[in-house]
């Protein structure tokens, strides 16, 4: 029996009720892989998906006397599983296989290490199989405050590039301190394409409008903002036209700067031009979107994490278009009860459109060995430190 997720959105929440759904139900459906955070399947050609991940353990899930200093990957320079790889971070890579979301294969195709100087981590974000070729993108994140895990969110770096479902990799071109976008996370600045998101359009971005990969991201402006991993102000959209040369090519993008008095979307060359795609100060962290081709609409997950380490919120907002207007269908108060990395695999998505699967990890503090020591409950069941799958539907 399907429960629905009670939505409550606080007074200021800035979005209307969608029209189109009531909110999500959950079947009670779910399926949890791994010890491993950070998951963002691309969905290939040949039916296979591929995915970062990061963190954890790939092989085993976690259980009593797994400690976080024992990860076998770990995409901060500062933790100790990097002590012997002259403080260089991990990222992993992996392939499945499967169309059940309840019994899927799993492939581990191994780390790749990359300095996230002059910042201390550096992690998985934007990820895309299209024709053949992997693009995959890290960010960086930097100094923790003492008790909480406010990791200030620094710039995206760019792709590193795979012909060959990543048994290989063309290394990035780009650096931390010298990144695509040219953007700062130290001495107070704020970026505004930190940890972006390709759309997912489907197998092989079947369904993009134009033929180009589009990026969502969160970021700020304020000089008072908290923005982090998973907090912040704001959601960017940039996009390019894929291929091996374009994507880590600066001017090779289009930015979104607003629409026009039509209502129109305004697209610039010109990376000082951008303008949010949505706005709400404090709740607008981490951001992923799907094009539910069956409905012919996107949706927006974007997560709220408050102060990074506590419980944490899910919202999900629906519009006909890319660029919106955006309308709310359901604000899941403590989903999780500390999910994080929220997606919507086009992958698992039914037929008719109504029934998805939400992709995401939860309760990192839950972690024995880790400094915060909570036990926090799963909610929904399920709900861990692994890349959980969870069935919804989408209530009309």
């Amino acid at each position: 029996m399907s429960t629905l997720w009670p939505s409550t959105p606080p007074d200021d929440c800035p979005y209307p009720p969608s029209s189109d759904f009531r909110g999500l139900a959950f079947t009670g459906r779910h399926r949890e892989y791994t010890g491993a955070d950070t998951w963002y399947p691309s969905w290939a050609e040949d039916d296979t998906m591929v995915t970062p991940w990061t963190d954890g353990n790939f092989s085993h899930p976690v259980s009593e006397g797994f400690a976080v200093q024992e990860m076998e990957c770990s995409s901060d320079s500062r933790n100790a599983a990097n002590k012997d790889r002259g403080g260089r971070s991990a990222t992993g890579q992996a392939r499945v296989y499967g169309d059940d979301p309840l019994n899927l294969r799993l492939e581990n195709l191994g780390l790749q290490f990359a300095s996230p100087a002059p910042y201390e981590g550096r992690y998985p974000c934007g990820s895309l199989i299209h024709d053949g070729v992997w693009y995959y993108g890290t960010y960086c994140l930097d100094e923790s405050y003492t008790g909480l895990n406010w990791d200030i969110l620094g710039p995206f770096v760019g792709f590193r590039i795979s012909r060959d479902m990543g048994q290989t990799w063309q290394e990035c071109p780009h650096t931390p301190d010298n990144p695509i976008f040219g953007e700062s996370g130290k001495n107070g600045s704020k970026v505004k394409i930190g940890a972006p998101h390709f759309v997912d359009f489907g197998k092989n971005l079947q369904h993009s409008p134009d033929g180009k990969a589009y990026l969502v991201g969160h970021g700020a402006t304020r000089p008072d903002s908290l923005l982090a991993w998973i907090q912040g102000d704001q959601v960017y959209m940039i996009r390019v036209t894929p291929s091996s040369d374009a994507m880590n090519d600066p001017s090779q993008y289009e930015f979104f700067a607003g629409h026009d008095a039509n209502g129109s979307a305004i697209w610039a060359r010109d990376f000082n031009a951008i303008r949010p795609l949505v706005e709400w100060n404090g709740r607008t962290g981490h951001a992923t979107m799907t094009y539910n081709a069956p409905l012919k609409k996107f949706l927006l997950c974007v997560t709220d994490g408050r102060n990074t380490v506590s419980p944490m919120n899910t919202y999900i907002l629906e519009s006909d278009h890319i660029t919106g207007p955006w309308k709310l269908v359901s604000f899941m108060e403590n989903f999780g009860t500390q999910a994080y990395f929220v997606n919507i695999p086009s992958r698992f998505i039914s037929g008719d459109g109504k029934t998805l699967w939400l992709s995401y990890s939860a309760n990192f503090t839950n972690l024995p060995g880790g400094e915060y020591g909570t036990k926090w409950e799963p909610n929904p069941p399920g709900s861990q430190y692994a890349w959980c799958l969870q069935e919804v539907q989408l209530v009309t």
